[in-house]
């Protein structure tokens, strides 16, 4: 069959090269895509904002199924564009996909639901907000009620911080998506990236990851997109998994189900494990990036058959099948991300780096100019290797990272550091 993938960014090349696999597969066509994407499929120049010419395309290209891999479509109703002309996708409505597009919404929801979660409180405007975070001081977390890109989210240490934080939201920071802002108790414990499969009404688990948000070794400096990821992350246990299963996941599906818009496709939980259990920081309605670049290497099932199966609301009973190696990805990113990006500058040696074993390479903010690979993103690629250790997982791709010759990029050096540190205790 053939199939429409949507996106350009290093998860779309995962998912691509995971698709690739499928002895279903006919053809696949990625719109927009990327350089990576162009050696594996069809790139496609299609406005994928547009919803009536991609449903003009899946015509013409007679497409099966269309994946959609960022949340901008998703929220903007391209699925229900699709469903509304006949066409199979994989991804959420945009009213399923609120669970992303408003943080409000999400925590409304775990209120209602009973879903563990920080206490939080909403605002509309700048002068109650404060209040609020005098009343309650630091450390404090404030948060864009809409899409950021990764960014619409400041842990506070300090009450100037947050303060500072609520202004710029409803300055304007983040466009109308800080036009209201959510305020959270801040929770301690460690992050996990958590991953199941949707059909409408069953939910399967899928995989875990651990990502690094901040962009300085050490977790330090201002949340980004993400820039690195591994998989599995064994902080999540079976009695954990069963928990967040039971506890936030289940409940989410029930409550979709009954506000009218049943989920489909991924759901991607971002939790923190604090002392008290697993508790829900917010929902993504996509794979994440670069959580992706991670877990699909490991993936033995067959991924367009799982994306068909939940579209089509009939997952299989059994939870798809792993390697049991250990996947660690490294994000290079150009200069002065996450702020304003320079871009421009070129790449070299990508061919040497995707040379060592067990390493593969998905490109994100990349395009070819006259033959050379430039950086056109704040992201520009992602190094990813498996191995039979997350530490021998990041040997291999950090080995990889320094045969790539790019004086315009940086990336952190300690991708992975936790689940290292982990695996050096169990040895003693």
């Amino acid at each position: 069959m053939n199939i429409l993938l949507i996106g350009s960014g290093g998860r779309e090349h995962a998912i691509a090269l995971a698709l690739k696999r499928s002895p279903m597969l006919e053809r696949l066509y990625i719109a927009p895509g990327n350089p990576g994407t162009a050696r594996i499929g069809d790139n496609v120049d299609l406005n994928v904002a547009d919803n009536a010419a991609v449903i003009d395309f899946c015509r013409e290209a007679e497409i099966a199924l269309v994946v959609v891999g960022p949340e901008q479509p998703l929220i903007g109703g391209l699925v229900d564009a699709l469903e509304t002309h006949g066409v199979l996708a994989f991804g959420p409505t945009r009213a399923a996909a609120q669970l992303e597009g408003s943080k409000g919404f999400t925590k409304d929801l775990c209120r209602d639901y009973h879903i563990p979660t920080a206490r939080y409180a909403r605002f509309a405007a700048p002068e109650p907000a404060l209040r609020y975070l005098r009343e309650n001081g630091a450390p404090i977390v404030v948060k864009a009620d809409g899409l950021a890109a990764g960014k619409g989210v400041v842990v506070a240490q300090t009450l100037d911080e947050a303060e500072r934080a609520v202004q710029a939201m409803f300055a304007g920071a983040f466009g109308r998506s800080g036009a209201e802002v959510v305020i959270e108790e801040f929770l301690e414990g460690e992050e996990a990236s958590f991953f199941a499969l949707c059909d409408g009404v069953r939910a399967l688990p899928f995989a875990t990851a651990q990502d690094h948000k901040r962009v300085g070794d050490g977790d330090t400096g201002p949340n980004t997109g993400g820039m690195g990821a591994y998989s599995p992350a064994s902080v999540v246990t079976a009695e954990i998994e069963a928990r967040v299963m039971s506890d936030i996941i289940e409940p989410t599906m029930r409550a979709m189900r009954e506000k009218g818009a049943p989920f489909k496709g991924v759901l991607y939980a971002g939790l923190m494990l604090t002392k008290d259990g697993p508790k829900l920081i917010e929902y993504n309605c996509r794979f994440g990036d670069p959580e992706t670049q991670a877990i699909l290497p490991r993936l033995e099932d067959d991924l367009l058959e799982l994306m068909l199966a939940a579209a089509r609301g009939a997952l299989p009973q059994a939870r798809p099948r792993f390697s049991p190696l250990a996947a660690l990805t490294v994000v290079l990113a150009a200069k002065n991300y996450p702020g304003t990006p320079i871009v421009g500058s070129e790449i070299h040696n990508v061919t040497s780096a995707e040379a060592v074993e067990g390493v593969a390479i998905t490109h994100a903010g990349t395009r070819e100019e006259g033959g050379r690979l430039l950086a056109a993103g704040g992201r520009a690629l992602n190094v990813t290797a498996l191995g039979e250790s997350v530490a021998e997982a990041k040997a291999r791709a950090y080995a990889a990272v320094d045969l790539i010759d790019w004086p315009g990029g940086f990336c952190r050096r300690d991708i992975g550091w936790r689940e290292v540190a982990r695996e050096r205790s169990y040895m003693r």
